[in-house]
């Protein structure tokens, strides 16, 4: 027995220098990439939740690279562009429920639904309504006979990087009668970054209209997208052309979107009313 006592304590004290700072301060190296891995199969919320429970978990978790990899693989879109806000308030901005009703016309919004997020790498966006892809594009022509000839219209100067489609339910701007229940949906898109920007927080950037299109004739459907000119012809694109893949039959008022790496559309089946 005391043999073997003697030999533990041989062991231990043999085992005792292994542990200097210097292999601590590798070990938490390791660690902390371990817990980097980890962090990436956690939503932010559960994030915010394990970095809160010490100051070691809350350095090593905070990292904005660990809230760029959540950013991007949330709203499905491949890195593409770097950003002057922090990655943790960007995420933030995407996932709390915020839109763009939520700071303008609140009076008018009724309800919204989040398509998802695309990109733009081009700074040239291609706006359509009919959602039948042209053989050629139009000749670029004013606004708004572009949209009177073609149903679609060309945009410049696009911020590039990520985008954000919002389906947004709000009240039909036609009348002011308090009894009329019309109401509008608007395919709504904006940059990842706005929400944070001070000319749209301070309320200094205003909505312009840029045309409009009056349709005189009985449609079953109403339709609309927005396309990255540079991706038009991609075939992550053409699919958003193949409307029987993804609109609804014809007596489904659910609205139905598709998103794209580089482009989203939305349809919606009409019902008659007795609206002018």
């Amino acid at each position: 027995m005391g043999k073997r006592l003697r030999v533990s304590k041989s062991i231990c004290s043999c085992a005792s220098p292994r542990f200097s700072s210097a292999s601590l301060t590798a070990f938490s190296r390791l660690d902390a990439d371990a817990w980097t891995e980890i962090a990436k199969h956690l939503d932010g919320k559960s994030i915010v939740m394990l970095a809160a429970t010490s100051k070691w978990f809350f350095s090593i978790l905070m990292d904005d690279s660990i809230w760029k990899f959540a950013c991007l693989r949330d709203l499905r879109v491949p890195d593409c562009s770097e950003t002057r806000f922090k990655w943790i308030k960007l995420y933030a901005s995407s996932v709390d429920g915020s839109h763009s009703y939520s700071f303008r016309q609140k009076e008018k919004h009724i309800d919204w639904m989040r398509i998802g997020a695309f990109s733009f790498n081009s700074s040239d966006a291609f706006l359509m309504e009919n959602l039948i892809c042209p053989p050629k594009l139009p000749m670029e022509d004013a606004t708004q006979n572009m949209l009177n000839s073609h149903e679609s219209c060309f945009l410049h100067n696009i911020k590039t990087g990520i985008w954000i489609a919002d389906l947004q339910l709000v009240r039909c701007p036609v009348c002011d009668l308090n009894a009329c229940d019309g109401t509008m949906q608007v395919l709504d898109v904006r940059h990842l970054e706005l929400f944070h920007t001070e000319g749209y927080k301070d309320g200094s950037w205003e909505y312009k209209l840029v045309g409009s299109h009056d349709v005189k004739r009985h449609v079953d459907s109403a339709s609309s997208g927005i396309f990255d000119i540079k991706h038009l012809k991609s075939p992550s694109t053409t699919d958003l052309f193949d409307l029987k893949s993804w609109v609804g039959k014809s007596n489904d008022w659910t609205p139905k979107a598709k998103v794209s790496y580089n482009a989203v559309a939305i349809n919606t089946n009409l019902q008659e009313n007795d609206g002018t």
